[in-house]
């Protein structure tokens, strides 16, 4: 594992300003000036150990968070508004105490991307969002084992249609093609087989439900193996093979690496490494962190944010939650930067890297940043106290100053000229974390 060897500090990498910020911006969702002051003085391994246990935030949200999440979400479902269910999401993102925990619920949701176009269930997609975050950083067998019985899933991919006269293909197809092995690691007839084994496996009234009587529980071939397969058997099967391992080694290095970082021998070497450790996601996260690859100058800066770690990041790191802006308006702008949550494109999710940058996108881009620095992203509109919160921290008060200290807090670097606010947060640097 030469590759992921880990990222020891040294005179041409040192452990500085620069990759502190890239790790807040790529490994979670933004942090503030004491978080990334205290990660600076206590060194990388300390840094990523407090992300990886949710014990990064310093301060931020309110004490009961949790109970007051809750008590938004059930809101939102009874109100059947899906605006008001995104607009927990992000209040859960600008005030998580655990923001890497909340980057990997939206990875996963991208991995099995659903829509509530098709389910129109508010009430399952809040739930499977609540199973995507409780099993975000857990071994990958737990995760799909959840999501394979998950209500919303199994309606997205017509698990209700697939019966033992007729089998569906529809939930073996994705389970296989995006959920694990990946394109050309399957036959057709694993498809086949595959939906015959997952008969039986339905939805009553908004509730998982095992049919026995519905289940063809004669003799299956799935990839070379021979047996009466349940849906439980497939599930064991797809978890034990070496292209599940890559394909979701592929989606970690999506998440965390920029395009061309990662050679797919190293692809491979951290297949390996998640096969041998059962799929531990958390472990494959603490390799990819603490590794001299994620902490390379090809890696900083190379990757093209979404839209909510796009807008998220810097509020996070303006101290958003001392005067909280509508989580409403949040949402409203991711939808127009291209990531309307709960509502992914396809099966396939969100495509990503270059895609986020279409002429459209890029314009909500820009103009996003605009309310963010006037002020209309709150309701009634106010413009953040940048003056303040440069002054509280490090003394600035002139706006040369309070610029170059946003440029730090952002971006981890020194202006190279005199620029204003809305030029820093409007420039090349804010589409990449």
């Amino acid at each position: 594992m030469l590759t992921w060897a880990p990222y020891k500090p040294s005179p041409s990498a040192p452990w500085n300003l620069h990759r502190v910020v890239h790790l807040h911006r790529r490994a979670d969702l933004g942090s503030s000036w004491a978080v990334i002051q205290r990660d600076l003085a206590d060194g990388p391994d300390e840094a990523v150990s407090r992300l990886l246990d949710g014990k990064s935030v310093i301060e931020g949200g309110p004490a009961e968070f949790e109970s007051l999440s809750a008590v938004i979400g059930q809101a939102a479902v009874d109100s059947g508004s899906p605006e008001r269910l995104k607009a927990w999401w992000l209040y859960r993102c600008l005030f998580t105490t655990h923001p890497l925990a909340e980057r990997m619920t939206l990875l996963w949701h991208n991995h099995f991307a659903t829509s509530n176009l098709k389910v129109d269930n508010l009430g399952l997609m809040k739930r499977q969002n609540e199973t995507l975050r409780k099993h975000a950083l857990a071994p990958f067998g737990d995760l799909l084992r959840a999501m394979i019985r998950d209500p919303a899933l199994l309606m997205w991919l017509d698990a209700p249609q697939n019966r033992k006269e007729h089998p569906n293909e529809n939930l073996a197809r994705e389970l296989m093609e995006l959920f694990t092995l990946g394109i050309g690691h399957y036959s057709e007839n694993d498809i086949k087989e595959a939906a015959r084994a997952l008969t039986g496996w339905t939805v009553r009234q908004g509730e998982f439900q095992e049919q026995p009587a519905a289940h063809d529980d004669s003799k299956k071939e799935i990839l070379g193996r021979v047996g009466q397969w349940s849906a439980s058997d497939l599930v064991n099967i797809l978890l034990q093979q070496q292209s599940t391992a890559r394909r979701l080694a592929g989606r970690l290095v999506g998440e965390f690496f920029g395009e061309s970082v990662v050679s797919p021998t190293a692809l491979d070497e951290l297949a390996v490494e998640l096969q041998i450790n059962g799929l531990n996601i958390s472990r494959g996260v603490q390799t990819i962190l603490r590794s001299e690859l994620f902490f390379s100058e090809a890696n900083i800066g190379s990757r093209i944010a979404d839209p909510v770690s796009f807008l998220i990041g810097p509020l996070r790191a303006l101290e958003a939650w001392r005067s909280p802006p509508s989580t409403l308006a949040l949402a409203e702008w991711i939808t127009r930067m291209g990531q309307d949550l709960f509502y992914p494109p396809n099966v396939g999710g969100w495509p990503g890297g270059r895609s986020w940058l279409t002429t459209r996108s890029t314009v909500a881009r820009a103009n996003c940043m605009a309310a963010l620095a006037s002020g209309q992203l709150r309701s009634p509109a106010k413009p953040p106290d940048f003056a303040s919160l440069s002054n509280r921290h490090v003394s600035a008060s002139s706006e040369p100053e309070i610029a170059q200290f946003l440029n730090s807090l952002l971006y981890g670097r020194d202006c190279k000229e005199d620029k204003t606010v809305l030029e820093i947060l409007t420039s090349t640097e804010s589409h990449l974390n």
